[in-house]
């Protein structure tokens, strides 16, 4: 079988996430580079969406109730550009936080008619300004004509929730739960996923899918065995309360595995990569003068 044009997108986008740590736009730039680094090398296209870099004494603005909207929403259609440029069939995405997986979603929904988006995640991101105001939590919402008006306003074909199917989503707050509800969104939990992948494998089947598109967000994984999490930082001795993850990556490993069998994967984004540790090492390195 011919491998479909594909292009990788790193997309080292900071401003929709969560972090309070003093340099709050590095961890997820430095997580995207390094995603790309990680992944198998081949022939495939690899291009960086532009994404200011974070710098001391930035301010950050707070418009329509999140927080840089209109520096989101150029980097998105920035990413859309390359998109429409290259006109590729498959699509990997490395973030980066988790709206950047609104660009490449868009343009494949655009693309396929019949494409389902598995979302494997720990949280169903479809808050709203209402609710929350850090738009990375939004991303699903907007892509379903909800989240941020502004941002859902630049998705022009959205999608149904019958394409999607979460797995992973197991305690949401109530407000998540509301709108999961009013829409029918369908949730595979964590226990059914670390017993095999037959729940998303018959929705596949059952809804006659070909084409497959998943977003990942590592934060679905249980932080006590995968520690490059919003939830591991080291320096940070009272993170943030949501939800953890409980999956291990065996389990997301033969999911993928199994779904890549049974349909064709034409995206892929993988998400809040947050490898502390390396960041804290090499800001370590930098600090040594004999090293420069």
């Amino acid at each position: 079988m011919t491998r479909p044009k594909t292009i990788r997108l790193v997309f080292p986008q900071w401003q929709g996430g969560y972090d309070t740590t003093p340099y709050p736009g590095q961890i997820y730039a430095f997580g995207a580079r390094l995603l790309a680094f990680l992944a198998p090398q081949n022939d495939d296209p690899v291009i960086e969406v532009p994404v200011p870099a974070w710098h001391e004494g930035i301010e950050a603005p707070r418009e329509g109730g999140v927080f840089y909207r209109a520096v989101i929403m150029k980097q998105m259609e920035a990413a859309s550009a390359i998109l429409q440029e290259h006109e590729p069939e498959r699509v990997i995405t490395f973030g980066g936080d988790c709206l950047v997986s609104q660009a490449p979603l868009a343009y494949l929904a655009e693309r396929y008619d019949n494409l389902g988006v598995l979302w494997v995640d720990a949280h169903p991101d479809i808050t709203t300004p209402r609710d929350f105001d850090h738009a990375h939590a939004m991303v699903l919402g907007n892509l379903l004509g909800g989240g941020e008006p502004a941002m859902a306003a630049m998705v022009k074909k959205k999608l149904t929730p019958s394409q999607v199917l979460y797995a992973g989503v197991d305690n949401v707050l109530p407000y998540e739960r509301r709108t999961m509800d009013e829409m029918g969104l369908l949730t595979i939990p964590s226990s059914a996923i670390m017993k095999d992948s037959a729940p998303v494998l018959e929705w596949i089947e059952r809804n006659g899918l070909d084409r497959i598109a998943i977003h990942l967000d590592l934060d679905v994984l249980d932080p006590a065995f995968f520690k490059s999490l919003l939830f591991t930082n080291p320096d940070v001795p009272d993170p943030i309360e949501a939800e953890h993850g409980k999956l291990r990556l065996a389990h997301v490993a033969r999911l993928l595995g199994d779904v890549g069998r049974a349909a064709h994967v034409v995206g892929l984004t993988i998400s809040e990569y947050m490898p502390w540790d390396a960041l804290n090492l090499k800001k370590m390195l930098a600090g040594l003068e004999f090293m420069r």
